[in-house]
């Protein structure tokens, strides 16, 4: 038989491959694997040791299929966000960093920017990549399309868990999926009732778009507990879930019911990015709050913090609810479902009443 000819390549000049190391070793290939791709049958310390040594040597790096495949694992955890640049997504998904690295795993982060067809494709690419788990921060839109996209995408979930992968939501529940729910109606429920024991009784609504779930809970629930007070909002007006779309609302509704000392309003923002933006636009006209406009937002974002002045709003435990949802996602058994009861909590951006006497206390002391 005629010999092979070498081909002139050597370690240095291609890929390293595990053939290599296992040959610089003295082992086998399958014994080389088990060593380098993370199995749990590993031999002897002296064969682990001369394989790590051939490895760092040649300068080899582990194939990530492959080590999917010795540990029936990726030890990957893909994460699917709406907007990572508002801080309400951002707190959720430090909690879910936090609690995926104390668990050892690598978080994959994919943002939709509330389109339903890029978030399908996202929870593809993530199954494709043999995420252990998925997590979905958002709620639901109620738009044809993504009733469709919702459709397709609980046809992926179905598959994907089958397969042996798991799922969860932060926002709304998904069928077959463990789930963090915040109260969102019982929040600005507790929300309105608050403000009405204030004082206060005139109020706008600027609402986050009308089919946006969350942004529908939140004003349906806030309008339900003014009824039981025999009150009604003034308007609700419907923007963008955002700084702008919270800054333009405010700006119309200043326009329409000039807010003043003697007829103010409330402006109450769906998120506290809107109600961030309300107050921009309250500042700009020369109203004062809380006497002219009083402000309140929902969620409690990190950034409120730097704030003033303070901002009423709803608590929500962001970072929390982050940390729940890797729990369930990696805690295995039968899906779950907890329910997040908002804390309302009222700061100088609706101390109407109580700023109010201090003035006129001021005015009679003078």
């Amino acid at each position: 038989m005629a010999a092979l000819e070498p081909t002139g390549e050597s370690p240095s000049r291609r890929a390293v491959t595990l053939t290599d190391v296992a040959v610089r070793a003295g082992v086998s290939q399958p014994t080389a694997s088990r060593v380098l791709n993370g199995s749990a049958r590993k031999p002897a310390q002296h064969i682990v040791e001369a394989v790590r040594k051939a490895a760092d040597e040649l300068g080899y790096s582990p194939n990530a299929q492959a080590q999917a495949l010795a540990r029936a694992s990726t030890g990957l955890l893909g994460l699917v966000v709406h907007d990572v640049a508002d801080p309400y997504f951002s707190a959720i998904v430090s909690g879910v960093q936090l609690a995926a690295a104390a668990r050892q795993r690598q978080v994959m982060l994919s943002v939709t920017l509330r389109s339903p067809d890029v978030e399908v494709r996202c929870i593809e690419s993530f199954v494709a990549h043999r995420t252990d788990a998925i997590i979905m921060v958002g709620s639901r839109m109620t738009t044809p399309a993504a009733v469709e996209a919702t459709g397709r995408l609980t046809n992926i979930l179905v598959r994907y868990t089958a397969n042996g992968g798991r799922f969860a939501v932060v926002g709304q529940a998904v069928p077959g999926a463990d789930a963090v729910i915040p109260d969102n109606r019982g929040g600005a429920a507790a929300l309105a009732h608050a403000l009405v024991g204030e004082g206060i009784r005139d109020f706008v609504l600027l609402s986050g778009p009308a089919q946006l779930t969350s942004s529908a809970d939140r004003a349906a629930g806030f309008i339900g507990a003014l009824r039981k007070h025999d009150l009604k909002p003034r308007a609700v007006l419907n923007a963008e879930f955002t700084r702008d779309g919270g800054y333009e609302s405010a700006r119309r509704a200043i326009a329409e019911f000039r807010p003043s000392s003697t007829a103010p309003v409330c402006l109450v923002a769906g998120n506290d990015v809107m109600a961030v933006g309300a107050m921009t636009a309250a500042r700009e006209a020369r109203l004062r709050i809380p006497l002219d406009v009083q402000i309140a937002g929902f969620d409690d974002i990190p950034t409120l913090r730097d704030l003033s002045p303070g901002l009423t709003t709803v608590r929500l435990p962001l970072q929390s609810m982050g940390e729940s949802a890797v729990e369930f996602a990696l805690g295995g058994g039968e899906p779950r479902t907890t329910s997040i009861t908002g804390e309302v909590v009222l700061r100088e951006s609706t101390a109407w009443a109580s700023r109010k006497r201090g003035r006129r206390a001021l005015a009679t002391s003078s």
